[in-house]
Order: structure tokens, then C-alpha cells, then sequence
């Protein structure tokens, strides 16, 4: 059986719209959640840097990641809990120029996803030469153009957890343009409070201001609420 959630998508916006200028609510099937990010959404263990879990760095259990959160929060929607599939691919970011979705996400784009959750930005080289932002843009809009040929999933992007206005900018306007879903969270990776070193003595600094518990529910919370689920209204009445 196939379950459905009723979801206001602010499409290419990058925010949740006002409850009075939605439209009528869109169907987005959200059975198959495909995650793609980096040691954020989850990395393996790396003892010589103090990290001994497999889940999003450096929440204190899987539970607690921004993945397993939402996830949650899913099925608590829906009544069902969804399907998941998590891939690290810090490779796109750090090789973008020749990353090929399509040999290298084979498994991913064959997983037939109708949600897809892509959180990247942060391992991508600082863009300062003059052809960068032109190069990452358009191998962003190929990575979005890939996993759209492959079931035409719902496509929700997230900014930099540590913000960073060139390329959260080119996602941005590479999200607007593929009719993604764009959530800003930078103002979460200004939080210290946010930060797993806020939460508890981590000896390693990059481990240490990775988001924790904090940060990853705020994560979560900002990805759900640009899937607000909303009841059907009948055609000219208000949402409340």
C-alpha cells in the first residue's frame, strides 16, 4: 500500500510559505526517504579522531542524527515508518567537476526514492577562483537533474551548517531552478549552542563542532517544516 502525506512544498523558495498563501495542498509520497550528505547526515567510525559511531557526526547515538529524527517524525505523520537509505557523498564535493551521479549513486538511483534529502555544501573547496561558481553550479544542477530522472522525486536541499554565502547561493538558485525544495539553516550553524561541543568535552575541534543532539533536532525540525503536513481544504477556503 502506498502512504501518502499531505505536504505544503515551498518549492524553490527555501522556506515554509505563510499558511494564507499556500495553495492547495500537494500529495508527495514520502513511503522511500533517500538521505545523501556527508559526515553530517553520517559518517563511519574513525578512531584516530575520537569518532566510534556510524550515524550523522557527532550526535551522541543514531537515534539522535538529524536522519533517524526525521525519520521518526515521518512515521509519526504518516502512521508508517518509511523506508531509508543513507549515503555519504563527500565524494561529489570534493571531485564535483567529475562526478558521475550516475555510476557512482547506481544503488541509490536504482533505491527509487520518492523523498530525496540532500545535504551537502560544507566539504566543497572555498569556490574564490573565477570559473568556481560557475563549475560547482552547474555540477550541482547535474546532481539534481540525476536523481530527478530516476522516479521524479520530491528533492528537498539544505544550506551549509556552516554557512557560507557562495555556495549556499548556488544551491539555492540551482534548488529554485530544478523546483527543489530549499531550507536555510544557516542561522542553526551560528548557534553555538548547536555544536556537539556545547553538549559535552570532545577532544577532537572538527568532530567537536559538528552539530549535536541540539543541532541535529533543529536540523530535523527546519527539514519538517518545509513538509508541513496540512488537511485538504475544499477549493477557495483559507488554511487556519
Amino acid at each position: 500500500m502506498q502512504f501518502r502525506l499531505f505536504l505544503i512544498l515551498a518549492l524553490g523558495l527555501g522556506v515554509a510559505v505563510a499558511a494564507d498563501e499556500v495553495p492547495r495542498p500537494v500529495a508527495v509520497s514520502a513511503a522511500r526517504v533517500l538521505f545523501l550528505g556527508n559526515s553530517i547526515t553520517r559518517h563511519a567510525p574513525k578512531p584516530d579522531i575520537g569518532w566510534t559511531g556510524d550515524w550523522g557526526m557527532a550526535a551522541s547515538a543514531a537515534e539522535k542524527d538529524y536522519v533517524h529524527l526525521m525519520a521518526a517524525d515521518l512515521a509519526a505523520a504518516t502512521g508508517v515508518r518509511p523506508q531509508t537509505m543513507v549515503s555519504n557523498v563527500a565524494d561529489f564535493e570534493r571531485h564535483y567537476e567529475t562526478f558521475d551521479a550516475e555510476v557512482a549513486l547506481a544503488a541509490e538511483l536504482a533505491f527509487g526514492a520518492d523523498l530525496v534529502v540532500l545535504a551537502i555544501g560544507e566539504n566543497v573547496a572555498e569556490l574564490s577562483a573565477p570559473e568556481a561558481p560557475a563549475g560547482f553550479a552547474a555540477a550541482y544542477g547535474r546532481l539534481l537533474q540525476a536523481l530527478q530522472r530516476h522516479g521524479k522525486p520530491t528533492i528537498v536541499v539544505r544550506s551549509c551548517f556552516w554557512p557560507n554565502e557562495v555556495k549556499d547561493g548556488i544551491m539555492r538558485q540551482a534548488s529554485g531552478a530544478a523546483g527543489a525544495v530549499f531550507v536555510d539553516i544557516a542561522a542553526l550553524g551560528r548557534d553555538p549552542s548547536h555544536a556537539a561541543k556545547a553538549e559535552r568535552p570532545i577532544d577532537h575541534p572538527g568532530v567537536a563542532a559538528h552539530p549535536g543532539d541540539k543541532g541535529m533536532r533543529a536540523i530535523a525540525d527546519a527539514l519538517m517544516a518545509a513538509l508541513k503536513p496540512k488537511a485538504a481544504l475544499p477549493p477557495g477556503e483559507p488554511a487556519k
